[in-house]
């Protein structure tokens, strides 16, 4: 059974930082983009920040651009995202995904498998 396990999230400051990551077990099939979700309180899920393998390109949420930082090491089947300068209103449960083959990555929908979430909290 394929498992996305993301880890990292929890309490910090405005301002701080945090650094998840998202690691994919049992890989039986290709990766074509990992991606990063979120879903704050009350609010619909909405696109973070994607990347794709090969070739390698990032994309971003305009709310979190110039302050998140999507990599992956393809060797260990993982991704990360690097969060800076954090505001209160990046608290979410955030939720790693993957597409097995090419479609949007802003579209909750053209992923194929998830992760359980990770819970970031950003105090004011």
């Amino acid at each position: 059974q394929v498992q996305l396990v993301e880890s990292g999230g929890g309490l910090v400051q405005a301002g701080g930082s945090l650094r998840l990551s998202c690691a994919a077990s049992r890989r039986t099939f290709s990766i074509y983009t990992m991606g990063w979700f979120r879903q704050g309180p009350g609010k619909e899920r909405e696109f973070v920040a994607a990347i794709r393998w090969t070739p390698v390109r990032k994309y971003y949420g305009d709310s979190v651009k110039d302050r998140f930082t999507i990599s992956s090491d393809t060797a260990k089947n993982s991704m990360y995202l690097q969060m800076n300068s954090l505001k209160p209103e990046d608290t979410a449960v955030y939720y790693c995904a993957v597409q097995t083959s090419y479609r949007s990555v802003v579209t909750e929908r053209e992923y194929d498998y998830w992760g359980q979430g990770t819970q970031v909290t950003v105090s004011s």
